[in-house]
């Protein structure tokens, strides 16, 4: 009987951890970037602890405005991807974690982070 009942407990203790959902992983730290709004002012974009594996267009640099995100500081503890374009398309640069960063020259649009 005591098997019985231990195979029991045993199977539903693998059910439970198994319709668990994992935690939703993200990135510590803050990303920034910097940008001119559509009235032309300079402006600083933050992601704090943004999530993982997720793209993200990154916000003040839309459709709405004509011109990209620029300088890009990685922060983070993760590797972060930016984009050219919106949607993670386009050419692609790599920031290493937490000192990742490059110049005005890098025109970003979207991230995502490893």
């Amino acid at each position: 009987m005591r098997l019985r009942s231990a195979f029991t407990a045993a199977l539903g203790a693998a059910l439970l951890i198994a319709v668990t959902p994992a935690s939703a992983s993200a990135a510590t730290g803050q990303f920034r970037f910097d940008y001119v709004t559509v009235e032309a002012y300079e402006a600083t974009g933050f992601l704090n602890s943004p999530p993982s594996g997720q793209c993200i267009n990154l916000p003040g640099v839309g459709e709405d405005n004509p011109q990209p995100g620029h300088s890009p500081k990685n922060r983070t503890d993760a590797w972060a991807t930016v984009f050219s374009d919106a949607d993670c398309t386009g050419d692609s640069f790599t920031l290493r974690p937490r000192t990742g960063g490059a110049s005005e020259r890098l025109k970003v649009r979207s991230v995502v982070f490893n």
